[in-house]
């Protein structure tokens, strides 16, 4: 008798280790979540699709998906919190979290981009910054579908922004207008981000004739350090006097760029462009993959957000390409734009511009198009944060 108790113990104990060992609380959401994750780090190391993100990204989706107990008691009867979840509050990577749920990384982000970008090409080009407002178009045609889909306002401007091509301003509206939607918005934008090679280029080719693409522009003017330095003064007041709301996206991006070309701060622009960029993005890609457990993510809202994604970025695209092509029948001979660029005005940087260029080398090996597509580009970035501050401000 003795015997058979110390064994039924021993197996009531295997019992209990067993319930608490993900296999036991396995489910097919997490296996499909799980298979999503290994799929973006192949994209990331195997095709080179924007790895920085996509790994940090995918390994925190295999983070997130390791089920924990299912049970929200312990023997004792009492709530029980093994402070490792995402969601779980005490736990190390609810603290990380913490960065991406109250909007804290990406003004950090923007700040290492406003460091490491080079404003010249639009200075050279003002009239680049409108092809990269036009490309907005994404945006604002993304919420409306979003609200025809029957989403609300505010839920509709959120998912709106990922046609920015911009994770960061997706993750700070998206904080700020629809925390429940924040993972489903943010593997969204930054998994069309990766995958712009792939979306862009078949519109830019049915929008745009061969002698169109053939088009060779001016090279651009060289650009005084005082112009350079005096953009992002000018550019913040401007731009957050219109549009206040965009202050922490648009503060940091043009403070970033001050630190860079004024001349006398190199160390803290390397720091910024440099450690502390990447430190930020670690955090917020393994963290934004970590939240999107299958039974908060897998909902079909998220498919409708991935659809909402995929056709602001082609709306994008179009409203880029077709401004250009629309301004040219203003313009002289000599002057006019290659439309090839006009997909640049998202916010990739510089995934989008390098589109650019690998497309008008297949029709003109000598006609290099980066340097004039680095100002859509760059200026996409700005109109990106301008349009999240004007959402943020009519909707929140």
């Amino acid at each position: 008798m003795e015997e058979q108790g110390f064994f039924g113990f021993i197996w009531q104990q295997l019992g209990v280790f067993m319930s608490y060992t993900s296999f036991t609380n396995f489910t097919l959401g997490n296996a499909i979540m799980i298979l999503v994750g290994l799929l973006f780090i192949f994209l990331a190391i195997k095709k080179g699709f924007e790895p920085l993100l996509l790994i940090p990204i995918g390994f925190g989706i295999l983070i997130g998906n390791i089920p924990i107990l299912n049970s929200s008691h312990n023997l004792a009867g009492d709530p029980l919190n093994l402070e490792v979840g995402i969601y779980q509050e005490g736990s190390v990577l609810n603290y990380l979290y913490f960065g991406v749920r109250n909007g804290i990384y990406p003004p950090l982000i923007f700040l290492g981009i406003g460091a490491l970008t080079d404003f010249s090409n639009i200075l050279s080009n003002p009239k680049l910054v409108l092809v990269g407002a036009a490309a907005q178009l994404g945006i604002f045609g993304a919420y409306a579908a979003a609200l025809a889909l029957g989403f609300a306002p505010n839920e509709a401007g959120a998912i709106g922004i990922i046609g920015g091509a911009d994770g960061p301003t997706a993750i700070f509206l998206a904080s700020k207008l629809a925390p429940q939607f924040l993972g489903a918005i943010a593997i969204s934008a930054y998994s069309y981000m990766a995958l712009v090679p792939l979306i862009q280029p078949p519109v830019m080719r049915l929008l745009t004739t061969k002698k169109e693409r053939l088009i060779r522009m001016k090279p651009p003017r060289i650009v005084s350090q005082t112009e350079k330095i005096l953009f992002p003064i000018f550019g913040l007041l401007l731009t957050c006097f219109i549009v206040p709301s965009g202050l922490p996206l648009l503060g940091m991006l043009f403070f970033g760029n001050l630190l860079k070309e004024s001349g006398v701060t190199k160390r803290l622009a390397l720091t910024a462009s440099g450690p502390l960029i990447d430190i930020v993005t670690i955090l917020l890609g393994l963290t934004v993959g970590a939240s999107t457990q299958a039974n908060v993510f897998l909902k079909i809202e998220s498919l409708g957000i991935f659809a909402l994604g995929a056709a602001s970025f082609i709306i994008a695209t179009f409203g880029g390409v077709m401004f250009v092509k629309i301004f040219n029948l203003f313009l002289k001979e000599g002057n006019k734009i290659n439309p090839l660029i006009g997909n640049a005005g998202v916010s990739a940087v510089p995934a989008s511009a390098r589109v650019s260029q690998v497309e008008g080398l297949k029709y003109d090996k000598s006609n290099h198009l980066l340097m004039h597509a680095m100002g859509p580009n760059v200026a996409g970035v700005i109109g990106s944060a301008v349009a999240a501050g004007v959402l943020l401000s009519f909707l929140n």
